[in-house]
């Protein structure tokens, strides 16, 4: 690499004022970068506050229309739905994933009856929101059975692409499951249904919150660890990457979204497909939490959402996604 000399060259110079700094940064956030994401609660007349997820809340479905609309006015692309599923509906197989009255499914129906096309939905396909022991598959022994939950992932995806979800996002890390999902999409005429693959996604100890959110903390038994990828890894990334590509994934993630930059790197480097980060209820917590308690100061919001495009993600899945054109100001 050749560069000049002090004093001849002063890299100070550009960064003396607002307009030259403008000028030559090389990246910037728009609301069109971020997905927001969405929970659900069973009731009416509902918007409750989530104790671990300040200035998050869960909505019944007649209650959805606060969300979107400020969704909408801030010009985000789309939003995630995640259900916090009554216990009294959940059991060892996951059963209630298959309803289409399910919360998605009614969400599904009450967005895109109210506003068509303006913005789009992406679902969970995953079935912790839905089983007793808070796994994403079904459960023998303590072990995650990968082909029978896939075919269970396959029935689920199906049901919200026919009720209308535009972006499916499969979340449960079982091996194959994209092909699968592809083929099953195709073959009932949803070619045109976009799959989001969780194709890095990691056993975190940053998912606490969001389980408080779904209702799956106080179910879990055990841990995630014989199919959620090890966090000592990085060349596995780019395995599972690949093998999701090959089986028709059109978008990638990588979860959680800080303690992997180097992963949202080393992915976009290395594949010519759109990469997501997905700044996790952990990450969002810790730093609202430092907010108000004044330990850090709100701009450290915008400096960790600038990481990840520095890293190479092309969009975000945060909880301040409906807030973000007052912090970009």
């Amino acid at each position: 690499m050749i560069t000049g000399n002090y004093p001849n060259l002063r890299l100070r110079r550009s960064r003396k004022n607002d307009w030259s700094r403008r000028l030559i940064q090389e990246n910037s956030l728009s609301s069109s970068d971020f997905i927001l994401p969405i929970f659900l609660i069973d009731g009416k007349n509902i918007k409750q506050s989530i104790k671990t997820m300040p200035d998050v809340y869960r909505y019944t479905i007649d209650k959805l229309g606060i969300i979107v609309d400020r969704a909408i006015k801030n010009k985000i692309p789309m939003v995630a739905l995640f259900p916090n599923t009554n216990k009294t509906k959940k059991n060892h197989i996951g059963t209630e994933a298959l309803n289409e009255d399910n919360l998605v499914c009614k969400a599904i129906r009450y967005i895109k009856k109210r506003y068509n096309n303006e913005i789009g939905i992406m679902c969970d396909v995953a079935l912790d929101p839905y089983t007793s022991h808070g796994h994403d598959g079904l459960l023998k022994s303590g072990y995650v059975l990968n082909d029978e939950t896939i075919e269970v992932l396959i029935n689920q995806s199906l049901l919200q692409a026919e009720i209308g979800c535009d972006v499916l996002a499969p979340s449960d890390m079982m091996d194959g499951r994209i092909g699968k999902i592809r083929k099953a999409l195709d073959k009932e005429g949803h070619e045109m249904v976009q799959i989001l693959s969780y194709a890095v996604k990691y056993a975190s100890s940053f998912y606490g919150p969001f389980r408080d959110a779904v209702g799956s903390k106080g179910l879990l038994k055990g841990d995630k660890k014989n199919y959620q990828m090890d966090f000592r890894n990085s060349d596995e990334a780019i395995r599972e990457v690949a093998l999701d590509i090959k089986e028709g994934a059109d978008m990638v993630m990588v979860k959680p979204g800080m303690p992997y930059l180097d992963i949202i790197k080393t992915v976009k480097d290395n594949f010519k497909i759109p990469v997501l980060a997905y700044q996790v209820s952990g990450e969002y917590s810790l730093l609202s939490n430092s907010i108000k308690k004044g330990l850090i100061d709100k701009n450290s919001v915008l400096e960790s959402l600038i990481s990840f495009k520095r890293a190479g993600a092309n969009a975000i899945v945060s909880y301040y996604a409906d807030r973000i054109n007052d912090l970009i100001k």
